[in-house]
């Protein structure tokens, strides 16, 4: 009995549609290339010819990018090889004409031959997606033979909101294992010939951090070998390694990459829009290099592709466009060619541009092209524009988004709330307890703040041990429940000093955009009604006028 086939995922079925339509298209553009070959043996004028033969090059340029893309592999390198001949023949006006004739025999011949069984062939393609689940808490494993230091860890990390589990020994941490594998590991340097070979038996890599006494050379690299993403020496700055920890969680789950595509030729952007999609991206596309201006002001991407050769505008124009704002100078732009001349990437490059991918691409390497370039520009917007501490978004740019959010309410007669939160006498906690327990009380309540609130709130340090919260479409009814119930959850926790134990507060004001509002009022309000917390005894939550 025959297998039955396996049913195509719903990514693939639409691939095959899209190679389907170009192969329609073809039906149309082979035939077109063909009478241009015929015109072109008897047209006489120079001219003319000349102009004739820009076209065939152009359209053999853009078959050469994107028929390889489509399946059809052979259909694309010899439009490659006639388009390097177009372009020989019209930079020195080669005069032999057997040269010409032969040119003209080659694309005709390309023009009628029957590229269906490729199309057939290829149509078996699978794309591998980026599959990534969301978990409200993550599982951290610490093994520290120093029983103190483990402990002041696994509940320093349960305050920042993970649920965390010391061991002593490599045989407790053994059995805890087989039971439940952790999300991620905190081991001791003299333990990495066990992490490494935990890391051999997983088929993904696991989060791992690096406890050691020293930081020489030697330990950095057995580390590095194991699998680690971060290295510690003792003492050990807890805050540190949490935020080494939350950035290893953000490269594996984060809101997903913003992808814009600039090319003209619709198919061959559907289908990139497709595979990227299918890896857990965000996509647009933009036909017309003139829309360029709305897409990246509305979309925000983290990475541009763009094609080099467009009619109305030449993809290192864009690029240069692009790099006229400030604001999108930290964003990367590939570049999608079917050029292979080393001389005219660079040259594309030098004006502005980060990377040049020749065409045609595999549906895995475009993937792994983008989410490289678009892992490495979060990385490095994060870095410039959060805070050190906490992670959340730095003064400035908290306002900045305050701002855009305000500019969207009163654009789509939409509400937001605007949440002040204060430390109470936080002062008091850094004399009596010293700054570093301060700083891991500033660092618990912004995780706090992050689990809690959604993805589309923006969060920020305001200075200090104060915060400010943007929630959309959130009536201010609604930010009071939600902010009261963190406010109660961040009294509950209880952090570690020299000293002992102890618990703090937080006071939270509250303001709702009104359609007049400007974003000083709107901050403004907030902060009065968090003053009104405070004074009316601090651990509250307040609704401004």
């Amino acid at each position: 009995m025959d297998e039955k086939t396996p049913p195509l995922s719903e990514l693939q079925q639409h691939l095959q549609l899209l190679s389907a339509k170009f192969s329609e298209r073809l039906k149309h553009e082979l035939p077109e290339l063909r009478g241009m070959a015929q015109t072109l043996r008897n047209t006489q004028d120079p001219e003319d010819r000349k102009q004739l033969l820009t076209r065939v090059r152009e359209q053999l340029h853009k078959l050469s990018g994107s028929a390889g893309t489509f399946g059809f592999g052979t259909l694309g390198k010899q439009a490659r090889e006639l388009e390097l001949q177009a372009v020989e023949w019209l930079e020195h006006l080669v005069k032999q004409e057997q040269g010409h004739s032969a040119f003209l025999d080659r694309l005709e011949e390309m023009t009628q031959q029957n590229f269906v069984m490729e199309l057939n062939a290829a149509s078996g393609q699978t794309v591998t997606a980026v599959s990534q689940a969301a978990l409200d808490q993550r599982r951290i494993y610490i093994l520290e033979h120093e029983v103190e230091l483990g402990e002041n860890l696994r509940q320093t990390l349960n305050n920042f909101g993970y649920i965390a589990s010391h061991y002593a020994s490599v045989e407790a941490l053994d059995e805890a294992i087989r039971e439940h594998m952790p999300d991620a590991l905190i081991i001791e340097s003299q333990e990495l010939e066990y992490a490494a070979k935990l890391q051999a038996q997983r088929n993904d890599a696991l989060s791992l951090l690096v406890v050691a006494p020293q930081d020489d050379f030697s330990t950095q690299l057995q580390a590095v070998r194991a699998g680690a993403m971060g290295f510690f020496c003792k003492p050990l700055n807890f805050s540190q390694l949490e935020n080494r920890l939350e950035r290893c969680f953000a490269q594996q789950q984060g809101d997903p990459y913003r992808v814009l595509i600039v090319d003209d030729d619709l198919e061959l952007a559907a289908r990139y829009s497709l595979v990227l999609r299918g890896a857990n991206m965000q996509v647009e596309i933009i036909n017309d290099p003139a829309m360029i201006f709305a897409h990246m002001r509305d979309f925000n991407p983290e990475v541009v592709l763009l094609d080099v050769n467009m009619p109305t505008c030449k993809g290192p124009e864009l690029a240069q466009i692009i790099r006229f704002n400030d604001d999108w100078l930290r964003i990367p732009i590939i570049y999608l060619s079917a050029e292979t001349d080393i001389v005219r990437q660079m040259s594309a490059l030098l004006k502005a541009g980060d990377d040049f991918v020749t065409k045609p691409i595999s549906d895995n390497a475009l993937i792994a092209t983008v989410f490289a370039r678009a892992q490495r520009a979060r990385l490095l917007s994060n870095a410039l524009s959060r805070d050190s501490l906490t992670g959340l978004l730095k003064h400035a740019d908290i306002k900045d988004q305050l701002a855009v959010e305000l500019e969207r309410t009163q654009r789509k007669s939409s509400i937001a709330s605007v949440v002040m939160l204060d430390i109470d006498h936080f002062k008091q906690v850094n004399d009596n307890h010293g700054h570093s327990a301060g700083d891991n009380v500033i660092r618990s309540l912004a995780n706090l703040l992050r689990q809690r609130l959604r993805r589309v709130d923006c969060l920020g340090r305001y200075g200090g041990e104060e915060f400010l919260a943007v929630l959309p479409d959130c009536d201010a009814e609604q930010a009071l429940r939600v902010l009261d119930e963190i406010r109660q959850r961040f009294s509950e926790l209880c952090f570690l000093s020299k000293d002992g134990q102890f618990s703090v507060t937080l006071s939270a004001g509250i303001a709702m955009t009104r359609s007049a509002d400007t974003a000083g009022e709107l901050l403004e309000r907030a902060d009065r009604a968090l003053y009104a917390a405070k004074h009316n005894g601090r651990n509250q939550v307040q609704l401004g006028g």
